[in-house]
Protein backbone atom coordinates (compact mmCIF):
# COMPACT_ATOMS: atom_id res chain seq x y z
CA UNK A 1 0.00 0.00 0.00
CA UNK A 2 1.34 3.43 -1.03
CA UNK A 3 1.36 5.82 1.41
CA UNK A 4 -0.36 9.28 1.09
CA UNK A 5 1.78 11.42 3.41
CA UNK A 6 4.93 11.20 0.64
CA UNK A 7 5.82 15.01 0.03
CA UNK A 8 5.95 16.08 -3.90
CA UNK A 9 8.74 17.36 -4.63
CA UNK A 10 8.04 17.50 -9.11
CA UNK A 11 5.02 16.55 -10.00
CA UNK A 12 3.92 14.53 -12.37
CA UNK A 13 2.60 16.84 -14.87
CA UNK A 14 6.05 19.09 -14.62
CA UNK A 15 7.72 15.46 -15.57
CA UNK A 16 6.18 14.90 -18.57
CA UNK A 17 6.82 18.61 -19.73
CA UNK A 18 10.84 18.13 -18.60
CA UNK A 19 10.83 14.66 -20.97
CA UNK A 20 9.04 16.33 -23.59
CA UNK A 21 11.99 18.69 -23.81
CA UNK A 22 14.48 16.35 -22.89
CA UNK A 23 13.45 14.34 -25.89
CA UNK A 24 13.41 17.32 -28.40
CA UNK A 25 16.96 18.43 -27.38
CA UNK A 26 18.25 14.59 -27.85
CA UNK A 27 16.88 14.34 -31.01
CA UNK A 28 18.39 17.88 -32.11
CA UNK A 29 21.76 16.55 -31.14
CA UNK A 30 21.76 13.28 -32.46
CA UNK A 31 19.47 14.85 -35.88
CA UNK A 32 18.59 11.37 -37.04
CA UNK A 33 21.77 9.63 -36.31
CA UNK A 34 20.94 5.71 -35.16
CA UNK A 35 21.47 5.71 -31.26
CA UNK A 36 22.12 2.70 -29.28
CA UNK A 37 20.10 3.74 -25.61
CA UNK A 38 21.70 1.68 -22.79
CA UNK A 39 19.62 2.00 -19.57
CA UNK A 40 20.82 1.50 -16.50
CA UNK A 41 18.67 -0.79 -14.17
CA UNK A 42 16.42 -0.78 -12.58
CA UNK A 43 15.27 2.55 -11.68
CA UNK A 44 15.58 4.02 -15.31
CA UNK A 45 12.70 2.22 -16.30
CA UNK A 46 10.11 4.34 -16.20
CA UNK A 47 12.15 7.37 -17.56
CA UNK A 48 13.63 5.22 -20.28
CA UNK A 49 9.84 4.47 -21.44
CA UNK A 50 8.68 7.58 -21.04
CA UNK A 51 11.70 9.49 -23.24
CA UNK A 52 12.04 6.89 -25.93
CA UNK A 53 8.35 7.63 -27.52
CA UNK A 54 9.61 11.18 -27.60
CA UNK A 55 12.65 10.36 -29.77
CA UNK A 56 12.14 10.64 -33.60
CA UNK A 57 15.47 8.49 -34.25
CA UNK A 58 16.80 5.04 -35.54
CA UNK A 59 17.13 3.36 -31.87
CA UNK A 60 18.07 0.10 -30.08
CA UNK A 61 17.86 -0.48 -26.79
CA UNK A 62 19.40 -2.23 -24.26
CA UNK A 63 20.04 -2.36 -20.35
CA UNK A 64 23.03 -2.81 -17.91
CA UNK A 65 22.60 -3.52 -13.67
CA UNK A 66 24.73 -1.29 -11.64
CA UNK A 67 24.02 -0.61 -8.13
CA UNK A 68 25.67 0.80 -5.62
CA UNK A 69 22.03 0.66 -3.23
CA UNK A 70 20.98 -2.59 -1.89
CA UNK A 71 17.61 -3.42 -0.17
CA UNK A 72 16.94 -0.73 2.78
CA UNK A 73 20.53 1.42 2.34
CA UNK A 74 19.87 4.95 1.96
CA UNK A 75 23.77 5.30 1.26
CA UNK A 76 25.60 3.76 -1.45
CA UNK A 77 28.06 0.70 -1.07
CA UNK A 78 30.14 -1.24 -3.16
CA UNK A 79 29.60 -0.62 -7.12
CA UNK A 80 27.90 -3.86 -8.60
CA UNK A 81 27.57 -4.09 -12.42
CA UNK A 82 26.20 -6.75 -14.65
CA UNK A 83 26.65 -6.26 -18.68
CA UNK A 84 25.86 -9.39 -19.86
CA UNK A 85 23.09 -7.78 -21.57
CA UNK A 86 24.97 -5.55 -23.72
CA UNK A 87 24.97 -6.16 -27.53
CA UNK A 88 28.23 -5.80 -29.63
CA UNK A 89 28.37 -1.82 -28.88
CA UNK A 90 31.79 -1.42 -31.96
CA UNK A 91 31.36 1.67 -33.44
CA UNK A 92 27.84 2.68 -32.13
CA UNK A 93 26.53 5.91 -30.71
CA UNK A 94 25.56 5.41 -26.83
CA UNK A 95 23.05 7.52 -24.87
CA UNK A 96 23.12 6.36 -21.29
CA UNK A 97 20.47 6.73 -19.51
CA UNK A 98 19.98 6.54 -15.29
CA UNK A 99 17.61 7.87 -12.65
CA UNK A 100 19.78 9.79 -10.84
CA UNK A 101 23.11 10.84 -11.26
CA UNK A 102 24.73 11.50 -7.00
CA UNK A 103 28.09 10.72 -6.16
CA UNK A 104 28.63 10.35 -9.66
CA UNK A 105 30.50 7.32 -9.41
CA UNK A 106 28.28 4.65 -10.86
CA UNK A 107 28.01 6.81 -14.23
CA UNK A 108 31.58 7.82 -14.61
CA UNK A 109 32.43 4.32 -14.01
CA UNK A 110 29.80 2.96 -17.06
CA UNK A 111 31.06 5.35 -19.28
CA UNK A 112 34.53 4.56 -19.13
CA UNK A 113 33.26 0.86 -19.36
CA UNK A 114 31.32 1.72 -22.53
CA UNK A 115 34.28 3.45 -24.36
CA UNK A 116 36.34 0.23 -23.78
CA UNK A 117 33.60 -1.73 -25.31
CA UNK A 118 34.98 0.40 -28.48
CA UNK A 119 31.70 2.97 -28.81
CA UNK A 120 31.77 5.57 -31.37
CA UNK A 121 30.23 8.47 -28.38
CA UNK A 122 28.44 8.20 -24.83
CA UNK A 123 26.08 10.50 -23.60
CA UNK A 124 24.78 10.47 -20.40
CA UNK A 125 20.81 11.39 -19.84
CA UNK A 126 19.79 11.30 -16.03
CA UNK A 127 16.44 12.72 -15.15
CA UNK A 128 17.68 13.93 -11.08
CA UNK A 129 20.90 15.17 -10.47
CA UNK A 130 21.26 15.82 -6.89
CA UNK A 131 23.55 18.48 -5.91
CA UNK A 132 26.04 18.59 -3.42
CA UNK A 133 26.68 15.02 -3.33
CA UNK A 134 28.96 14.58 -6.36
CA UNK A 135 32.31 12.81 -5.51
CA UNK A 136 34.22 12.41 -8.71
CA UNK A 137 33.88 15.39 -11.53
CA UNK A 138 30.74 14.21 -13.77
CA UNK A 139 28.96 16.32 -16.46
CA UNK A 140 25.87 14.38 -17.92
CA UNK A 141 25.19 15.54 -21.30
CA UNK A 142 21.07 15.81 -20.91
CA UNK A 143 19.54 16.82 -17.41
CA UNK A 144 15.79 16.83 -15.99
CA UNK A 145 16.07 18.23 -13.20
CA UNK A 146 18.81 19.65 -10.55
CA UNK A 147 16.83 18.41 -6.88
CA UNK A 148 18.66 18.74 -2.98
CA UNK A 149 19.97 16.27 -1.44
CA UNK A 150 16.83 14.33 -0.59
CA UNK A 151 16.32 10.68 -0.63
CA UNK A 152 14.11 10.59 -3.41
CA UNK A 153 10.93 7.96 -4.75
CA UNK A 154 8.70 7.68 -7.50
CA UNK A 155 8.70 7.78 -11.29
CA UNK A 156 10.95 4.53 -11.06
CA UNK A 157 12.87 5.69 -7.78
CA UNK A 158 12.84 3.03 -5.31
CA UNK A 159 13.44 2.24 -1.50
CA UNK A 160 14.12 -1.17 -0.61
CA UNK A 161 12.29 -2.26 -3.95
CA UNK A 162 8.69 0.11 -3.26
CA UNK A 163 7.42 3.31 -4.40
CA UNK A 164 8.44 2.75 -8.02
CA UNK A 165 5.33 3.13 -9.83
CA UNK A 166 4.65 6.90 -8.06
CA UNK A 167 3.46 8.89 -10.66
CA UNK A 168 5.61 11.97 -9.17
CA UNK A 169 9.55 12.49 -7.69
CA UNK A 170 8.70 12.67 -3.60
CA UNK A 171 11.18 13.06 -0.34
CA UNK A 172 10.83 9.40 1.62
CA UNK A 173 9.57 10.52 4.79
CA UNK A 174 12.21 9.66 7.27
CA UNK A 175 9.66 6.88 9.08
CA UNK A 176 9.21 4.91 6.40
CA UNK A 177 13.35 4.38 6.35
Amino acid sequence: MIRNDIPVLISSERIQQRVDELGREIAATYKGTPVTIVGVLTGCLVFLADLIRRLDLPLRISLVQASSYRGAATTSGALRVQDDLLPDLRGREILLIDDILDSGQTLNYLVEHLKKLGTASVRVAVLLRKTGTQKVAFEPDFCGFNIPDEFVIGYGLDYNDEYRNLPFIGVLPQDAR
